[in-house]
């Protein structure tokens, strides 16, 4: 799912192609992809852009009048420049909003429909869908502090719940938690002020080094991924960690999975992983030696 450096990669491209331009059609290929009724697909049309917002992992762009238009690309969706009212053509392609100079097209892969597209207006409308988490490049260490710590929760969980932390999610959350050298299973509540301090710091770094490493200049992001190869752990299961060499180790829930060197952030300890762990039992290692006499067997 894009995170917040995905989402203001799109919204930078975006500035420069369509602020100050009109609206001139919007084109739903999908009709589950609009999820509002009013305002209408009419109150946009003909209007000129003249705001674009990142509100969490939603880019919303505002038009004459207040109406807002709210992207959700959820998993797999992603956004596209394209010549002019270029042809909306195979099941991927979900949308197409058309501007004088180019056309911006949503597609989105797999059978799944999640994306969404809602029509608001005003700072009401738009409130009613932010989920309400700070902005972590624009708060203070006592801020970051107190929306995580609000209820408590492990790490991963609270800096991936937008309620407490805006356009945080999977992928930055394990490189934010490797940077700061903390367990992804440790308490919010229990962090000693040192562990805060580290944390408030790995989160803007890796958010401000991936904001620069993903700005595309003057052209349109058009590999927007969870996976990179220059991240330190997530997506590396099995894969040496960059600062000690010992392999990245997972935990695994539902569709997702944590990425974590145990070395670095849990003093040797190997996280239980829910399925693994209830079927090994007693068996399941608990640290790295008993891991790797595992795998020497």
């Amino acid at each position: 799912m894009p995170e917040l450096p995905d989402i203001l990669a799109y919204t930078h491209a975006l500035e420069p192609r369509i602020l100050g331009q009109t609206l001139e059609r919007v084109r739903i290929a999908n009709p589950f992809l609009l999820r509002t009724t009013q305002p209408t697909i009419a109150d946009v049309e003909g209007r000129t852009v003249r705001e674009i917002r990142r509100i969490g992992k939603r880019i919303a762009i505002g038009v004459d009048g207040d109406v807002w238009l709210v992207l959700h690309l959820m998993i797999a969706g992603r956004l596209h420049w394209r010549p002019p009212k270029v042809k909306l053509a195979g099941r991927q392609n979900l949308a197409a909003f058309d501007f004088p100079e180019g056309t911006l097209t949503l597609t989105e892969a797999g059978s799944k429909r999640r994306a969404s597209l809602h029509i608001v207006r005003g700072e009401e409308g738009l409130r009613a869908i932010d989920p309400g988490g700070i902005d972590v490049l624009s708060a203070t260490l006592e801020t970051f502090r107190a929306a995580l710590s609000a209820e408590n929760h492990t790490l991963k969980r609270a800096l991936t719940d937008p309620r407490f932390v805006s356009g945080i999610g999977n992928a930055y959350s394990d490189e934010i938690l490797h940077a700061a050298h903390l367990s992804p299973l440790a308490q919010t509540q229990k962090l000693k002020p040192d562990e805060w301090a580290r944390l408030f710091e790995a989160t803007r770094d890796t958010l401000h080094l991936w904001v620069k490493r993903l700005d595309a200049g003057e052209g349109f992001p058009e590999k927007v991924t969870a996976f990179r190869n220059d991240m330190a752990v997530h997506g590396r299961y099995g894969q040496p960690c960059p600062v000690c060499g010992e392999k990245v180790l997972r935990i695994r829930y539902a569709d997702n999975e944590t990425n974590y060197c145990a070395k670095c952030q849990t003093a040797g300890k190997v996280l239980a992983d829910r399925g693994l762990s209830r079927l090994l039992g007693s068996d399941w290692p608990r640290t790295l030696e008993e891991l790797e006499a595992i795998h020497n067997k």
